[in-house]
């Protein structure tokens, strides 16, 4: 039992993503980014729409991907110490909707990019790329694996 703590959950990071109105925050989150990329006057709309694509992703990689441990004291003996937010999402269960929802998102986002680039070949390399950054680290085989040690500790 933890003295003084707000939280029921053992880990509270496990059940964030599936609180009221996360996707939606989310969802306007990216919204606002592309609007904002928009409003700058010198990016035109193919660039708007991959910085939006590239920020997006480089940021989901970062905060589901690379960072680990969480912001709130567990009781688990350090178990969370060593595994990344996407790792410890949904109790590590696969195939859950929140899971979905985020490996979806980024795969629609980059099929708008796609769209309003015109497929152009440069933007297309770069968010493919970007797109595939974030979607390697979320396979199933994947969860748990520190590709050449990276992140190991």
């Amino acid at each position: 039992m933890n003295v003084g703590v707000a939280h029921s959950e053992v880990n509270p990071n496990t059940r964030v993503m599936n609180s009221r109105g996360m996707w939606l925050t989310y969802a306007l989150g990216v919204g606002v980014l592309h609007i904002v990329l928009l409003s700058i006057p010198f990016f035109s709309v193919p660039v708007a729409w991959t910085l939006t694509n590239v920020i997006h992703n480089l940021g989901m990689y970062v905060f589901l991907h690379a960072v680990k441990g969480t912001p709130f004291e567990t009781p688990d003996q350090g178990k969370a110490r060593l595994l990344t937010h996407w790792e410890q999402l949904d109790y590590g269960v696969q195939f859950t909707s929140s899971r979905k929802f985020f490996t979806i998102s980024p795969i629609i986002l980059y099929f708008l990019t796609s769209f309003y680039t015109k497929y152009d070949p440069t933007h297309f390399i770069l968010n493919t790329t970007s797109l595939l950054t974030v979607l390697i680290p979320k396979l199933p085989q994947l969860h748990g694996v520190r590709i050449f040690g990276i992140n190991k500790y």
